[in-house]
């Protein structure tokens, strides 16, 4: 990166900071997908499933999870055995 391009980064983030309410809703954020995604590690799980396993209500859970969804880190699986809810799973890494 060139020195002015450098410093112009350096001058926006002096200018420009980012408020104490959302880093910590980041933080949260962050630690909510970290427990899904362990959750989701260990096999795929409904919402309702997932929202038992977090300790998180299941509004709250479903609201994290279709993020994650969104940016692609988890899919849709197959429908439960009663077939009425959907399973979710981690997406593969496809760079490995």
């Amino acid at each position: 990166m060139s020195e002015e391009k450098t410093m112009t980064v350096k001058i926006l983030r002096e200018e420009r900071k980012v408020s104490e309410e959302v880093k910590n809703n980041l933080k949260q954020f962050n630690k909510e997908k970290k427990a899904i995604t362990e959750s989701l590690s260990k096999g795929d799980k409904t919402i309702a499933q997932l929202s038992k396993e977090t300790g998180m209500n299941l509004e709250h859970t479903m609201y994290i999870l279709m993020s994650m969804v969104k940016f692609g880190f988890v899919a849709a699986g197959k429908v439960d055995d009663m077939d009425e809810y959907f399973t979710y799973k981690l997406k593969k890494n496809e760079q490995n």
